[in-house]
């Protein structure tokens, strides 16, 4: 009889605990900010079918400009003072969103994203809670976590008082050259700004502290020619191609032994006469004639800007050891994507992400490999300024026709990103 009297007291318990436990460390504007992004995950479907529809390829200049507009009226709606930034026609790039507002409240904070895919958009497909599309996960899901998030805390009055800058630039996959232009606003944002926040794609329950750098390079051989029955002799010598392959099976010994290096040959031609021009490479010759010609191109990527010096040091070494009549000349890309290095501050702001998390119910975050990280934009700013990278949408295929977001966890990165920010700003 009693255990009845109590059954549906006991009931309502059990009922309210998980809601309690996930409220845990919560204060009242804080759960405030969790109801909202609840109520508003429509929303956020309904806008990144919006903006995966937008085709913003990075060469598509007029459509990267139309889903700044998009975004733009966004921020504008929040109170930021909210613009899209032309770049010189020579950089051949849009531009970026740029959106501010100023207050002496917090850690003045800058926020990022992008507005550029690799592929054509347009292409939107919804199966279940799985979106498909350029640029559901890299990056309009990412751009709209920011979005979302700022709605959150302004509904609260959260954004008063604030320092927030968010940048997108329009072309993060392939940026205007030179980079001393098309990165120029972000440098000077971040000189005004305490830390940074960019919202690539999220990777499980980790946090981005540390990102590669990348430069491309290009070693140019040139060879003797003559008659194949020739090759090797001391007249001839041993040809182009056999000091190219010399060359890169060197920078394979040697780089594949620093942890961190990782050194991709893309592309290589050669015969008699051989070349590129952009992304696409010519050669030729004949069979019994000997290359004189041989070009190849790829990448460098690195750690940090000592490990970059490392491996380009010994590249030139082994390029210098020529075999008989061979000559090789190897030059690196004057602009790059730095290496975001993984500093203490850097830690210190993904603990302080790992706590909201926890306080939200949903869990540790712990730090991603930056081994296994592409280069991003905060590189070209952190450091030194403290920065945290990998806070946008989980998905996957990115750079690719089967690139998908995962709607259904959509709303923990949103609640996860508003409360960061929340505290970080008090």
């Amino acid at each position: 009889m009693t255990t009845n009297r109590w059954l549906p007291f006991l009931l309502v318990l059990v009922s309210i605990a998980p809601a309690a436990l996930r409220a845990e460390g919560l204060n009242a504007d804080e759960q405030k900010l969790v109801a909202y992004v609840d109520a508003h995950h429509a929303d956020f479907v309904a806008e990144l079918e919006k903006a995966v529809n937008i085709d913003s390829a990075t060469e598509n200049l007029a459509g990267v400009k139309q889903m700044g507009a998009v975004f733009s009226a966004d921020f504008a709606a929040l109170g930021f003072n909210s613009r899209f930034v032309e770049l010189p026609a020579s950089t051949q790039r849009a531009g970026h969103l740029i959106a501010d507002r100023v207050g002496p409240k917090g850690k003045r904070l800058l926020l990022l994203g992008h507005l550029d895919t690799v592929l054509h958009g347009g292409n939107w497909r919804r199966d279940g809670d799985t979106a498909h599309g350029a640029g559901t996960n890299d990056m309009k899901g990412g751009d709209l976590v920011i979005i979302h998030a700022l709605r959150a805390l302004h509904s609260i009055g959260a954004l008063e008082g604030t320092s927030i800058t968010v940048i997108m630039t329009g072309d993060e996959e392939a940026p205007g050259h030179p980079v001393a232009i098309s990165r120029r606003d972000m440098v000077v944002a971040a000189q005004h700004s305490d830390l940074a926040l960019s919202f690539e794609t999220a990777i499980g329950q980790t946090g981005t502290i540390a990102r590669r750098g990348i430069v491309s390079w290009t070693l140019d051989v040139q060879g003797a020619t003559g008659h194949s029955s020739g090759i090797f002799s001391a007249a001839v010598g041993s040809g182009s191609v056999f000091e190219a392959a010399r060359i890169l099976t060197g920078f394979h010994g040697q780089l594949s032994k620093i942890d961190g290096v990782t050194l991709n040959p893309a592309m290589i031609v050669g015969g008699t006469q051989a070349g590129f021009d952009g992304n696409a490479g010519t050669a030729s010759g004949k069979t019994n004639i000997i290359a004189q010609h041989t070009v190849a191109k790829g990448d460098l990527r690195y750690l940090s800007a000592e490990q970059r010096a490392q491996a380009q040091s010994a590249m030139q070494a082994i390029v210098a050891q020529h075999l008989p009549r061979t000559s090789a000349v190897l030059t690196f890309a004057e602009d790059s994507f730095p290496a975001m290095a993984p500093t203490p501050a850097n830690y210190a702001l993904l603990a302080q992400l790992d706590q909201a998390s926890r306080d939200l119910g949903f869990g540790a975050v712990t730090a991603f490999d930056p081994k296994a990280r592409g280069a991003g934009d905060i590189s070209f700013i952190s450091p030194p300024l403290p920065g945290l990278d990998g806070l946008g949408i989980h998905g996957g295929g990115a750079h690719a026709p089967t690139e998908t977001a995962d709607l259904a966890t959509a709303p923990e990165l949103v609640k996860r990103t508003a409360l960061l920010i929340y505290r970080l700003t008090r």
